[in-house]
């Protein structure tokens, strides 16, 4: 078997289509095919079919020098067999890291537990065999982390802020003006972990693009003293169930149906990101704003929020978060 560049666009809606074929639809959650679209103007696509055409595996390569030497694969879905994955992994070449899409702080990964819960937005799900098959072909668990699932939240009275502190709100209508805000808090809080990379004002306007429609603005949240925000939490509802029903297409009529529906997807939010600016870290701010975000989920009628990866070691992320929902890893073959 060997893997063919995905050049058509035959090949690419083969690309797109062919995980939504090979996994539940009750546990996989597709990329939409518009991110994929522009993934592909950074990564190189592959397909790997057996002999009657059929596509039976799928990936991607590229390098980004933010995050290291490694050559990056991603977007890996392969059905159970050796000779399939050993045609994947033919077309990286020295170290490499992944599964990731773009970047580990995007999306990405494998999980390793779990594999009877769904997976969600900005998070990955995979059958049992894939943590099997990178192990057995050489490669090593980086980055472990789990994510995790809260399942009940507290509607109590808020305690009062210190003087000079304000809690500050997302807005539909100037999000566009918020988002140096947070990219700022972003890049300070996660720039001494292994797998961030500094994430530019052009890629977080790509990543948040369509954001401001669906976005519930008090789930969106971060904190300034003295004017000065120091961090922050952004959570968003769950439309996991829209993509998963439309099997990652997001086209215009796809996405006004996704308007029109919305409300159904006030009941499950996901997790993205939160921290705090360096000097400011081990003062409480992200579990004050937690409590924030976790009254306004009661408030919003919420019923499940769900998280994002989170390393193992991180205990100040991983507290309030509920219970662990997937084991979660990235893998490495070769030193960089």
């Amino acid at each position: 078997m060997k893997a063919s560049p995905v050049i058509t666009r035959a090949d690419f809606r083969e690309f797109c289509d062919f995980p939504v074929r090979l996994h539940p639809r009750s546990l996989y959650v597709p990329l939409p095919v518009p991110v994929l679209a522009r993934h592909r103007r950074v990564a190189r696509f592959f397909l790997v079919r057996d002999r009657s055409g059929r596509v039976v595996g799928r990936t991607s390569v590229h390098r980004d020098p933010a995050f290291g030497p490694e050559q990056l694969f991603g977007h890996t879905e392969f059905v159970d067999d050796d000779a399939v994955f050993e045609a994947l992994m033919a077309v990286t070449s020295g170290p490499v890291f992944g599964p990731v899409a773009l970047l580990p702080n995007q999306t990405g990964g494998v999980i390793t537990s779990g594999f009877e819960s769904r997976g969600f937005v900005d998070s990955a799900w995979n059958p049992p065999y894939y943590p099997f098959f990178y192990e057995r072909h050489g490669f090593t668990r980086r980055f472990e982390s789990s994510t995790w699932i809260l399942s009940s939240f507290s509607s109590s009275p808020l305690p009062p802020l210190a003087p000079g502190m304000v809690i500050r709100h997302g807005s539909r209508r100037r999000l566009g003006s918020q988002l140096p805000i947070l990219r700022e808090m972003l890049n300070a809080g996660f720039a001494q972990l292994g797998y961030y990379t500094p994430i530019s004002a052009a890629q977080l306007a790509e990543q948040t693009d369509g954001l401001a429609y669906l976005l519930d603005e008090g789930l969106l949240l971060w904190l300034e003293i003295f004017g000065r925000p120091v961090a922050f939490v952004v959570a968003v509802p769950d439309i996991s169930r829209f993509l998963m029903s439309t099997g990652g297409r997001l086209g215009p009529l796809d996405q006004l149906r996704l308007l029109a529906t919305r409300s159904r997807y006030r009941r499950s939010a996901v997790l993205v990101i939160k921290g705090c600016v360096p000097g400011e870290q081990g003062r409480g701010h992200v579990s004050r704003l937690t409590r924030h975000l976790h009254h306004n989920l009661a408030a919003g009628g919420y019923r499940t929020l769900r998280s994002t990866f989170v390393e193992r070691d991180n205990v100040a992320s991983a507290a309030n978060s509920g219970r662990p929902l997937h084991g979660y890893t990235f893998y490495q073959r070769g030193a960089a």
